[in-house]
């Protein structure tokens, strides 16, 4: 499904508009559909799947600061372990500069291109898109004084430009060992504070930039996807000989019937 999403998506002018240079365009072309899917797969299986709370902690003890908490732990697991020799030793990545494409692509989201899914004069509350927002925006604070990630403006547009990847990582691995004390205490005050100052405020300048130029790329801000509708086909004694494929439903329609149909199970 992602390699249907990223081939639909090419030549679609979005890295153009939005990525700083040729360099960074040449390492998302040759690596982000991998890094990309990869760091998925480190976010669900080794991110969610790590970490403990000491004895004694209320697991709901971050209250409605636990999901956006969690999801930048997950985040930041993948991050800091996708540059990792062992991946290229393991053949998930092709070389060691694989990683850098997913850094790029990270930051970039983070700190401008997600703020399309945004109204003007609102603040970010989806758990997931403040992750990223915390997790962009204190590494771009926190590199501030060697210069890590610097936004930079180029003819009137704001662009985001990394000068040293390492030290990025070294950036996310600080911030995911405070997340993780944060999680595993239970340390409320503490990630209020990380929420509210890095993930929930909008600069209105650059999210009203960040909307007229991908207006002018007539994009969608979501996208979705169909599934076939699948009709077995039987033989006089109702054994299944063959499956018939259509994709007669839209998007409503089918999402009604999944509801349902399934929403019992």
């Amino acid at each position: 499904m992602t390699d249907a999403y990223n081939k639909a998506a090419r030549g679609n002018g979005f890295r153009e508009e939005f990525v700083y240079s040729d360099t960074e365009r040449l390492l998302l072309e040759k690596y982000a559909d991998i890094t990309d899917d990869l760091h998925t797969d480190l976010h669900e299986c080794l991110g969610h799947g790590s970490g403990k709370l000491l004895p004694g902690v209320d697991p709901d003890a971050l209250k409605a600061h636990g999901s956006t908490i969690e999801e930048a732990r997950a985040d930041l697991f993948g991050l800091y372990y996708l540059p990792d020799a062992k991946m290229v030793e393991l053949g998930l990545v092709p070389d060691a500069e694989a990683y850098k494409a997913e850094y790029y692509s990270y930051m970039m989201n983070g700190l401008m291109t997600q703020l399309v899914r945004i109204e003007p004069g609102c603040t970010v509350e989806e758990a997931h898109m403040r992750n990223r927002q915390l997790i962009a925006r204190w590494a771009l604070e926190h590199g501030k004084a060697e210069h890590v990630v610097e936004m930079v403006v180029r003819d009137g547009k704001t662009y985001v430009r990394i000068n040293d990847y390492a030290k990025l990582r070294l950036l996310f691995g600080e911030l995911l060992a405070e997340i993780q004390r944060i999680k595993s205490e239970g340390d409320y005050e503490a990630a209020r504070q990380l929420v509210e100052k890095y993930g929930v405020q909008v600069d209105p300048v650059l999210h009203a930039e960040v909307l007229q130029r991908y207006r002018s790329l007539h994009l969608a801000p979501y996208k979705g996807f169909l599934n076939p509708v699948y009709t077995p086909q039987t033989d006089a004694e109702g054994n299944i000989v063959d499956v018939h494929i259509s994709y007669t439903e839209g998007y409503a329609e089918q999402m009604l019937r999944y509801s349902r149909d399934y929403s019992n199970l």
